[in-house]
């Protein structure tokens, strides 16, 4: 259901916006078509993506250039889309050994097209030379088997491997599987994971309010360096503060962690200034960023007198040790 309707933001693989249009469209039902979808997602492939869907659905017919491929390209609505379907049709049809084929499907991967138009010939009429049969000699039609190596020839250009695919379906499914029973833990690491990129941040951040999910501010009394659920809810990470070095956040951590939670403006700025873990430029993006909205005051207030409270405690400090 979750690939059905497109909701594949932050899973792996699938969630870009043309992926998300493409899933509305297919409905995907089994494996194989994400899978598929996988493979077909690319420059190139991305041309069979309409005839794929087209095909699931019933509004297109599914041709084979002869029975027997149906054997091979069940699976893909008709379309080749892998080079091991590449590889067995080779293999099957005309007569070619694994490592044979293997040859030509590195030849595709590489698109060394004159490999490719030179194996035509041993693919419909076969090379006693190496032991290849060919097409004609195992009863297909010669025409057929041409125009069977000319939908090879145009998918060659682009051919994706399945074992790949499959690993990254395997994948994608596992984060749709966290996305979808444990969104609020998901959507916390997912965060976390782009946290130096404010960008995709923000969008991930975006998706968490589409899905119902609050963000709760950053936080020096109950937050962590990393994005972190809270019940139903995510809090921000004080790590994707602008302008605040992981070693600040890390030592405002420890100390709340030693000392007790922070009870006022004044107390977190004594407790950290004196050990000079902060300096004012911090002070300013923490309260600005709501990171302080549990001590006492509204941001604006802070805002206008933590230059003084520093001032104060660094004077202190001086006075103390003079």
């Amino acid at each position: 259901q979750l690939y059905c309707e497109g909701r594949t933001i932050g899973t792996f693989q699938f969630e870009s916006p043309g992926m998300q249009k493409y899933l509305r469209e297919l409905h995907p039902s089994v494996f194989e078509d994400l899978i598929a979808m996988n493979a077909l997602y690319r420059p190139g492939p991305m041309d069979y993506i309409p005839s794929f869907i087209a095909r699931k659905q019933g509004k297109e017919e599914i041709k084979y250039d002869i029975p027997v491929m149906e054997r091979y390209l069940k699976d893909t609505y008709g379309i080749t889309v892998y080079q091991e379907q590449v590889m067995q049709i080779f293999r099957e049809l005309a007569g070619f050994s694994f490592g044979q084929a293997d040859n030509v499907r590195r030849a595709m991967s590489k698109k060394k097209q004159y490999v490719i138009d030179a194996e035509r010939q041993s693919f419909v009429y076969g090379d006693e030379e190496r032991g290849i049969k060919g097409c004609v000699a195992n009863g297909i039609d010669e025409k057929a088997a041409n125009s069977i190596y000319d939908s090879m020839v145009d998918f060659a250009k682009y051919a994706f491997n399945k074992s790949h695919a499959a690993a990254y379906a395997k994948i994608s499914v596992q984060t749709a599987w966290l996305k979808n029973y444990y969104p609020v833990e998901f959507m916390a690491a997912l965060m976390t994971s782009v946290i130096d990129n404010s960008a995709k941040a923000a969008q991930y951040l975006y998706s968490c309010r589409d899905m119902g999910i609050k963000v709760l501010p950053p936080d020096i009394n109950c937050g962590q360096g990393e994005f972190t659920a809270e019940g139903d809810h995510v809090r921000y990470g004080m790590y994707a503060i602008k302008s605040l070095g992981r070693p600040v956040i890390d030592q405002i951590i420890e100390e709340r962690e030693s000392g007790g939670r922070y009870r006022t403006l004044s107390d977190f700025i004594e407790r950290t200034c004196q050990k000079e873990l902060i300096n004012k430029r911090a002070i300013e993006n923490l309260i600005k960023a709501g990171a302080c909205d549990s001590l006492d005051g509204t941001r604006k207030q802070m805002a206008m007198v933590y230059a003084s409270i520093v001032d104060r405690v660094q004077h202190d400090k001086k006075s103390t040790m003079a």
